[in-house]
C-alpha cells in the first residue's frame, strides 16, 4: 500500500487556512469578523447569470483546451477595446482561474535550475507554486516609500543577483498593496527588461478592473510592445465580475507559450466548465457600468475602514489605489503571526503580513458590506490597545 504523504505546509495557503479558523470559530458560535478573503460579496451580473440559465438548456460538452471560441473572441475584443492590445485566436488560453493559468505557465517552463523574480508583498502562491515546479523564487522586497512598487533599480539588482532567471511577476493592482504602476514606472521596468531577453514576464491583472484613480489602467505590453513576445498577460473574471466560484481565467501571450500552457492544461484537467465559459463570454461582452458602480462602494468601503484604522497611534495604513486590501503597518515590534491568532480569539480575522512577504503587517479585505468592516477594524484598534 502506498504511503500518501501530508503536503508540505510550506504550499498551503496561509490565506485558506487563516479563513478556515475563522469559519470554524463561527461554527462553533463565535462572533467573528472575517476579513480575510479577498471575494466580492456581490452576485455575478444579472445578464451572467441569464446567460448560464439558457447555456443550461443546450448540450455541454467537452470544450478545447484554450476554451470555447467565443469566449477567446470575447477576450481578444477587450484586450483590444480596454488596453489596445491585439492578440490573434491562438494566443488565448483559457484556464480554472487566473491561478490555474499561472500555475500552467510556470509548470510548462519551470526547470529546477530556474528562478522567478518575485516583488514583495506579493500574492501568497506565487511563492508557493514556484516552489511546486521544482525552482525557486527570488524575493525583492520593496516599502511604503516606494509605493509597494518594484522599481527598475531593484528589479536590475534582483536579475544581477540570478543565475538562471526565467520570469518576472508584476501584479497591479496589487494584492496586497493596491498599487499601480506608472507609464514612467513600466517604461524604466522594460528598459532594464530589455537587457534581459531571455527572461519572461508575467503580468498579472486580474484587479484592473477594481481601480480607485481617473487614469487608463496602463499593462506593460500597452506601453512596451516590442516586449509583448515575452509577456503573459493574466487576468479573469472572478474579482471584477464576482464570480469567483464560476472559476474562468485566462493568459494572452505568444503562440508557443499558449500552446505549451494548453497543453499541460489538456492533461490536468482538460477545460474549464463549458457553462461557466458562456458565462464568461455574457460578462465580457454585456453590460459594464456596473464596474464604476461597484468601484464607487469599494472606494466607500476603503475610506470608512481607513477613518477607523487611521484612529490608532499603532497603526499606519496608506491608501491603496486599487484592489479591496489594506495593508496596515504595526508601528511596534509585534510578530504578526501571533498577533493574527490573537485578534481571531478578539473577534477580527485577518492575515499577517508575513503571507506575503511582509512581516509587521496586517492584510484586510474590505470586501464586505460597510458595516461589518468598520467592525472589524474597531475590534482590531481596541484590541492593540489592549496588546502587550
Amino acid at each position: 500500500m502506498h504511503n500518501i504523504e501530508t503536503p508540505n505546509s510550506a504550499f498551503q495557503s496561509p490565506i485558506l487556512l487563516m479563513a478556515k479558523r475563522a469559519a470554524a470559530m463561527r461554527a462553533a458560535g463565535r462572533d467573528i469578523v472575517d476579513l480575510t478573503l479577498g471575494e466580492p460579496d456581490f452576485n455575478a451580473p444579472a445578464h451572467v447569470i441569464e446567460a448560464a440559465h439558457q447555456a443550461l438548456g443546450s448540450r455541454l460538452s467537452y470544450a478545447p483546451s484554450n476554451g470555447i471560441e467565443p469566449l477567446r473572441r470575447a477576450i481578444r475584443m477587450r484586450a483590444w477595446e480596454d488596453r489596445g492590445l491585439d492578440f490573434g485566436d491562438d494566443q488565448i488560453a483559457v484556464g480554472c482561474g487566473a491561478k490555474q493559468i499561472i500555475f500552467n505557465a510556470f509548470q510548462a517552463t519551470l526547470t529546477p535550475a530556474d528562478e522567478v523574480i518575485v516583488p514583495a508583498p506579493y500574492w501568497a502562491s506565487y511563492p508557493a507554486m514556484i516552489k511546486m515546479c521544482g525552482a525557486q523564487p527570488i524575493i525583492l522586497p520593496t516599502t511604503a516609500s516606494q509605493g509597494f512598487r518594484l522599481t527598475a533599480e531593484h528589479l536590475t539588482a534582483g536579475l544581477r543577483r540570478a543565475v538562471s532567471p526565467k520570469w518576472v511577476v508584476l501584479n497591479a493592482p496589487g494584492n496586497p498593496s493596491g498599487a499601480l504602476y506608472s507609464k514612467r514606472d513600466l517604461h524604466a521596468l522594460a528598459d532594464v527588461l530589455r537587457q534581459y531577453p531571455k527572461v519572461m514576464v508575467l503580468s498579472d491583472d486580474i484587479y484592473a478592473e477594481i481601480r480607485f484613480t481617473q487614469e487608463p489602467y496602463l499593462t506593460l505590453a500597452s506601453v512596451a510592445p516590442d516586449l509583448a513576445e515575452r509577456i503573459l498577460i493574466v487576468d479573469g473574471v472572478s474579482k471584477a465580475y464576482a464570480m469567483t466560484g464560476w472559476r474562468v481565467g485566462w493568459g494572452c501571450g505568444s503562440k508557443s507559450l499558449i500552446s505549451a500552457i494548453t497543453t499541460v492544461q489538456s492533461q490536468n484537467c482538460t477545460q474549464t466548465s463549458t457553462l461557466s465559459q458562456r458565462a464568461a463570454v455574457a460578462a465580457l461582452e454585456g453590460p459594464r457600468d456596473f464596474l464604476a458602480e461597484r468601484n464607487a462602494i469599494y472606494r466607500q468601503r476603503r475610506d470608512a475602514a481607513l477613518h477607523v484604522l487611521r484612529s490608532s497611534n499603532k497603526l499606519q495604513v496608506p491608501c491603496p489605489e486599487g484592489a479591496f486590501y489594506l495593508l496596515a503597518q504595526l508601528k511596534t515590534s509585534i510578530d504578526d503571526q501571533a498577533l493574527a491568532l490573537d485578534l481571531l480569539e478578539a473577534g477580527i480575522a485577518t492575515v499577517p503580513g508575513s503571507a506575503f512577504g511582509l512581516p509587521g503587517h496586517l492584510r484586510l479585505s474590505f470586501a464586505t458590506d460597510e458595516a461589518t468592516l468598520v467592525e472589524g477594524c474597531k475590534r482590531l484598534v481596541s484590541a492593540l490597545e489592549a496588546y502587550a
